[in-house]
């Protein structure tokens, strides 16, 4: 995400602007999209028979399109969609279409900075990337997977590289995917390729691959990793290190591996979705001790309280506070830290945020209709109509809010006082 410090984060409440009211000004309005820093909620709008917009804070931008989809705001907060004219798909950002239009086109994602945008096309059956307006060179028969580096200098995806009749089994077997960087495929094939991942430093590339019918194992920069399992996740870079871990499958159970060889043994019933602490030094994991029970491992420890889902693991900066979100078959939502659920459950939860000095959680909750935001397990002082994750200010100190109460859009900034004891 672009730099937080330039945010207003006075302590307050600034309302936007009426949400209800700007609604009232077309035939109807879709759910609002918020910009991270909360200056900005945009929503699609009907504005004429057969004719679509994007409105922001309430006002419609000048384009009409015979349809709009998948409004998101960059990290720097302009307002992308994907938009459609005379039949023809294109991106728009700000309200500004690029020039060249798609057969289909989606997967809009941002850089960090949020200065690169990149979405998936498709032109003619043929697949491939637009970034910043320009697509790849070349265009592939498949494509899937899509993914760009923080950086925004890499667009990658699984892409399929030779031509395959109906039903060739032969051929598929031979492998006839790879992973494309900026259109250009990787000279290894396999029969699958999925889940991309970057290093850090966006220098080097790496994906779980499928080498024939019943072995998986991870490829880094195009090289396979020497051993193979029954199974494999997607691979993860080590933020410190560039080291290379996945979730593995062998033997009947699930672990961990890094650059091919096994660090946590093969013990759990399922193991995935890892995430590092930004200095790289611990690794956790969401995973089943027995079959239907799901807890967090940190350091290949589990937790002791289980749950039949687990899901948003988030791992603070150094590591000292892990989180996630559980519940009961998708009902009695809680929110997880370092093993114990805060009080309450909720008709549903999101993924808990860490501040950046790992000191504090947040996370946005559901209940009987009513959004509210929660900050170590005490929930704000105000409810919302609708209300979107939270964002701690740099020094972890305040917490931005952004959310619809009495049907206005309001952006808060709210100190730990304003949660209730």
């Amino acid at each position: 995400m672009q730099s937080s410090e330039s945010w207003d984060w006075t302590p307050g409440t600034k309302t936007i602007f009426d949400a209800a009211a700007a609604a009232e000004k077309f035939e109807w309005t879709e759910e609002l999209v918020a910009s991270p820093n909360g200056e900005k909620a945009a929503a699609a709008v009907k504005t004429g028979e057969g004719e679509f917009s994007l409105a922001v804070n309430g006002q419609a931008w000048e384009n009409i399109f015979d349809k709009v989809w998948y409004p998101r705001f960059t990290s720097d907060n302009r307002l992308t969609a994907l938009v459609q004219a005379d039949m023809m798909w294109t991106l728009a950002v700000d309200d500004a279409p690029l020039e060249e239009s798609y057969d289909y086109i989606w997967d809009t994602r941002c850089s960090a900075d949020g200065s690169v945008v990149m979405a998936a096309v498709q032109s003619e059956g043929r697949y491939g990337v637009v970034v910043n307006g320009t697509p790849w060179e070349t265009l592939f028969d498949n494509a899937n997977n899509f993914a760009l580096s923080p950086d925004g200098k890499k667009s990658v995806a699984a892409v399929q590289v030779k031509s395959m009749a109906q039903a060739d089994i032969e051929i598929f077997q031979q492998g006839i995917y790879s992973l494309a960087i900026n259109g250009t495929p990787w000279e290894e094939t396999f029969v699958n390729c999925w889940r991309p991942a970057f290093s850090p430093d966006g220098k080097s590339t790496a994906c779980t691959v499928r080498i024939n019918l019943y072995d998986y194992t991870i490829a880094v920069d195009g090289k396979a990793w020497n051993n193979t399992f029954a199974c494999a996740w997607g691979p993860h870079f080590n933020p410190a290190t560039g080291e290379v871990i996945a979730a593995v499958r062998q033997k009947g159970g699930w672990g961990m591996a890094k650059d091919g060889n096994l660090i946590w043994e093969p013990k759990y019933f399922q193991c995935w979705h890892p995430a590092f602490s930004a200095d790289g030094s611990v690794l956790a994991a969401i995973v089943a001790p027995s079959f239907g029970k799901f807890t967090v491992a940190v350091d290949n420890i589990a937790w002791d309280a289980t749950f039949p889902v687990v899901t948003d693991l988030a791992v603070g900066a150094d590591g000292k506070t892990v989180a996630a979100q559980a519940s009961d078959d998708n009902t009695n939502f809680k929110i997880l830290v370092n093993g114990t659920a805060w009080p309450g459950t909720f008709d549903m939860a999101y993924g808990p945020v860490i501040s950046p000095n790992g000191v504090d959680v947040a996370a946005r909750v559901e209940k009987g209709g009513a959004f509210t935001i929660l900050r170590n397990g005490r929930p704000y002082k105000q409810t919302f109509e609708t209300a979107f994750d939270p964002i701690f200010s740099p020094d972890g100190g305040k917490v931005l809010i952004r959310g619809v109460s009495g049907g206005k859009f309001l952006r808060i900034v709210a100190e730990p006082g304003d949660f209730e004891a």
